[in-house]
């Protein structure tokens, strides 16, 4: 049998299956689930900046409720205990630690944060909770014309190592596909401590209610067709990046998806949106498929399997770049007539 055992971010796991971050990852039993159903890992859902500072302002009112009042009224309200209120935060500690008790897979704490001082402080109190590893949710639309793409880089390069040079477990960065030269910053992000890289966070596009015109958030489950991008860019930055680890995200479906990750260079493929179609339990089925093809094409470990056909490696590595592009166009095969045909008479 294929020995399927992988690393990524320096961690053993079991295989390259991991369970990314979402709704799943957010329940400690579904989680349970996941993990007894053969996933390597897991990657609990973000913690975001917003979400934090807007339910602080809503603690802290609720708390101030009846202090404008006359000091006759104060007894409508129950006595304070002693015990510390809990922060917004606690709640993603706590999940942390339950997550952390019930499976014997790494927990990886996604961050996505807005300051400087907020990505450094929310990824210490995870590392500190018991996270195997940091991921740096670096969601972030560029939209002010005032700073330029090397603006934006400079930002995100700094974060990157101002939150590796605070903590001691790795750090991941879930990157977009719309960087300048994703080469380029790949490369610096490794230069700032960053240990591994996540390609690529799916950026969820608005849409628009033409008879109310308002926008709406509209949130649609990835693809196979959309692992094409990853794959691209995995194959180029491999070898680029030899020591980096690399993670295959979005388009996960089946066991071949994963294998297509490996062989372009990933370490690990996330799945979120398959899981979310078809049960934790898929993950057993994806582990099959991907054993039952590498017996198949008599692959023996998932480090033989690595990377063989990535952009150093492949036979045609024109085909992951512009050459590609002329190739497709022509591969187009129309399935109607092109040319008008008469209308029948009759």
């Amino acid at each position: 049998m294929t020995d399927l055992t992988t690393r990524y971010l320096g961690l053993e796991l079991r295989t390259p299956i991991v369970a990314s971050a979402g709704p799943l990852t957010g329940d400690a039993d579904a989680v349970r689930r996941v993990v007894a159903a053969g996933a390597s890992a897991v990657v609990l859902p973000s913690l975001f900046e917003e979400e934090m500072v807007r339910e602080e302002i809503e603690l802290n009112l609720a708390l101030e409720a009846g202090s404008e009042h006359f000091a006759e009224a104060l007894d409508y309200f129950p006595q304070a205990t002693t015990d510390r209120v809990p922060a917004p935060v606690d709640r993603h500690l706590d999940h942390l630690a339950a997550v952390r008790a019930s499976v014997d897979v790494p927990v990886i704490a996604s961050v996505n944060a807005t300051t400087s001082g907020s990505w450094i402080r929310y990824a210490r109190m995870l590392a500190d909770a018991g996270a195997s590893a940091i991921e740096l949710n670096v969601y972030d639309v560029a939209a002010n014309a005032a700073r330029s793409g090397a603006d934006v880089e400079a930002d995100h390069i700094a974060l990157v190592a101002n939150v590796c040079a605070a903590i001691e477990v790795p750090v991941a960065v879930k990157l977009s596909p719309y960087y300048s030269s994703l080469g380029h910053f790949a490369r610096s992000l490794a230069g700032a401590g960053a240990a591994g890289l996540v390609c690529f966070n799916r950026f969820y596009q608005p849409d628009l209610d033409v008879d109310t015109r308002e926008v709406l958030p509209v949130v649609e489950l990835s693809s196979p067709w959309e692992l094409r991008l990853p794959l691209r860019w995995l194959a180029i930055l491999r070898p680029l990046l030899p020591d980096l680890s690399l993670a295959a995200s979005s388009g996960i479906e089946s066991g071949r998806d994963v294998a297509k990750a490996l062989l372009v260079g990933a370490d690990v493929a996330m799945m979120t949106s398959a899981l979310l179609r078809h049960g934790p339990e898929h993950v057993s089925r994806v582990e099959a498929e991907l054993l039952a093809w590498a017996a198949e094409h008599e692959y023996e470990s998932v480090g033989q399997l690595r990377g063989s056909v990535s952009h150093a490696n492949t036979a045609d590595p024109a085909a992951f770049e512009r050459a590609n592009y002329v190739r497709t166009l022509h591969s187009w095969v129309a399935p109607i007539p092109l040319t008008p045909t008469a209308p029948s008479r009759g």
